[in-house]
């Protein structure tokens, strides 16, 4: 897939919502020392449910859902020993796509012995959906990351299916020079990386959790396949990656929830603690 350039101004038909953030250690605190956002997305104050030495913030898209033209740039950095954990309010929307693509780019810097998790709440493609999607992750030397995404194929509540459509998904994650972790996909509505078998099967969820940080041992691997018969589990080298396939979001959530509560402590060196947000 090709990078889309960054714009310096709103598409014609859509929105240009830009948000960066920066985060530091100071006096022992993982404090948001930078908040830039230009159109409609924002970061809410920042929280610490579980002390000062990390920062929780949660992103948020005032119009609800993503249209054709939209564009959407998500910067976040954080700097050498602080740690941050971002999520959203609630599900992605993505809406029909009759007028073209919508966009989103997602850059994350985690500079050396620093940690991030990025943690939204599910994507909902509805049918016809058109969205490009680039996840890219910059990780310093000894930098921890945590990143899970369910994405949704159809509105699942209202029998709706992804019959129309295009999805450009592509998601890499770099230490220094070295290539960790790439993936990319094209799932066209109705098309057969839905419903074939070496594609998704026939699943409305595909939910992935990558984790990069030690390795965890073949214990913990276990403790977490174990949550459900249909998930899979590796440990890549550098880079541990839980997937599950699902006809039931919630059951996805659920699942991916409770196996980062298990790696969470031996990835980044806290209890895990779900944000009062997961839960309203």
């Amino acid at each position: 897939m090709r990078d889309e350039p960054s714009p310096t101004v709103a598409p014609p038909t859509g929105w240009l919502a830009q948000l960066e953030l920066d985060v530091a250690r100071e006096g022992g605190r993982s404090t948001l020392v930078r908040n830039r956002h230009h159109g409609p997305l924002r970061v809410q104050k920042p929280f610490y449910p579980e002390g000062a030495g990390a920062v929780h913030a949660i992103l948020v898209h005032p119009p609800g859902g993503v249209r054709s033209g939209d564009r959407l740039e998500i910067a976040a950095a954080v700097q050498p020993s602080a740690h941050a954990f971002l999520t959203s309010p609630g599900a992605a929307k993505w809406y029909r796509g009759d007028d073209g693509d919508a966009f989103q780019t997602v850059a994350l810097t985690v500079d050396d012995g620093a940690a991030l998790e990025w943690m939204p709440q599910e994507t909902i493609y509805f049918d016809g959906a058109r969205a490009v999607q680039r996840h890219a992750v910059q990780l310093g030397a000894d930098a921890r990351y945590i990143g899970c995404e369910v994405l949704c194929f159809g509105r699942q509540a209202s029998g709706e299916r992804f019959a129309r459509g295009q999805l450009r998904l592509q998601a890499e994650i770099r230490r220094g020079d070295e290539l960790l972790w790439y993936e990319q996909a094209c799932i066209r509505g109705g098309g057969a990386a839905l419903g074939g078998l070496f594609g998704l099967d026939g699943a409305t969820v595909c939910a992935t959790l990558l984790a990069v940080g030690p390795a965890l041992p073949a214990s913990l691997q276990a403790q977490i396949r174990a949550l459900d018969p249909a998930l899979g589990a590796s440990q890549l080298k550098s880079v541990f990656i839980a997937r599950l396939l699902s006809r039931d979001s919630e059951r996805a959530r659920r699942v991916m929830t409770s196996a980062w509560q298990l790696l969470r402590p031996h990835v980044v060196g806290r209890p895990a603690l779900s944000p009062r947000i997961w839960a309203t």
